[in-house]
């Protein structure tokens, strides 16, 4: 099977002392958000986890314990964009996380990690020109790191729209501007773009619009097929073709606190539910209740043995 960390927090920017904690007792406990009395445990056992997916903003806390995910096939989504403090209020410079991301591809493998680019906002100062000028500085930055490069254009999702309330959709027109510039950018510098949740518009000028976090992506990490449930496949709005897997994470606990994030509701919410969080409990955020009720989820491995020797990111 496969665990996701990072569609609801940032775990290894924020939460990697508990991550790593949770590894050694081998399980954690993961709190339903729309039914909080539901727990279900999972087993982190190598045995039926076969690849941990991570989406962050910061690697570096990982960095330096990167041998404890040597058991599992992994694979990084990581976030770097060129946007400043009035968007991405807590995110490191970029040149660090440009430097660190290299640093992670060197350990995982080119295979295991992808540069996410998203999402694109236009406004007055971040103009379609804007945008293509520093995609093509940041893909120079990373060539030879990464073969993959996502993108996608912001959603004015309820969250989205309270807290960033000057947001605006991205014309179709602008879409498409900076959709084959980046494309072409991208493929002088060895990657594919990947549109996330985007349709096929950018299918003809040569993007990859088949998802960005598929079961083929990590049939390439860990060179094997995947027997994936068929039940399990993700269908978002019809237009996301990923798999996303289980989740650990929880709402409301990314100290990013980028404006246009859908996971966080505000900002003083973030930061009461930071200081609920204790590295040593099985859950992410809070401890046990009395009225919980915790379900063992069913676990297995999904790998059917059978080599994978040709399969492209």
């Amino acid at each position: 099977m496969i665990i996701q960390t990072g569609m609801r927090t940032d775990i290894p920017a924020f939460y990697s002392e508990w991550f790593l904690n949770r590894l050694r007792e081998g399980y954690v406990l993961v709190r339903n958000p729309y039914n909080q009395q539901q727990v279900t445990r999972y087993r982190l056992s190598p045995d039926v986890v076969d690849l941990i997916a991570f989406c962050t903003k910061n690697p570096r806390p990982m960095l330096s314990h990167m041998d404890v995910l040597k058991p599992y096939g992994q694979y990084w989504f990581v976030t770097i964009t060129p946007y400043g403090k009035e968007i991405e209020p807590n995110v490191p410079d970029k040149k660090i996380v440009m430097e660190d991301f290299k640093k992670l591809s060197k350990l995982a493998g080119i295979d295991s990690v992808g540069w996410r680019y998203d999402p694109i906002l236009l406004d007055r100062e971040h103009t379609v020109e804007w945008h293509i000028s520093e995609f093509e500085k940041m893909a120079a930055c990373l060539s030879g790191y990464t073969k993959t490069c996502v993108i996608s254009f912001i959603d004015i999702y309820q969250k989205v729209a309270r807290n960033f309330p000057e947001a605006r959709t991205v014309s179709k027109n602008d879409r498409l501007i900076i959709g084959k510039a980046f494309i072409e950018i991208a493929k002088g510098y060895g990657m594919t773009i990947r549109p996330c949740a985007e349709g096929t518009e950018l299918a003809p000028y040569g993007a990859d619009c088949s998802g960005c976090m598929t079961v083929k992506t990590f049939e390439t990490v860990l060179h094997t097929h995947l027997d994936v449930p068929k039940r399990k496949e993700n269908q978002r709005n019809g237009q996301c073709a990923c798999f996303l897997g289980v989740d650990i994470g929880a709402y409301d606990t990314c100290g990013h606190l980028c404006r246009y994030c859908y996971a966080n509701a505000n900002a003083e919410l973030v930061k009461e539910n930071m200081k609920r969080h204790d590295p040593r409990s099985p859950f992410l955020l809070g401890q046990s209740r009395p009225e919980d009720i915790i379900h063992e989820a069913k676990q297995e491995s999904w790998i059917d043995g059978q080599m994978v020797l040709e399969l492209g990111v």
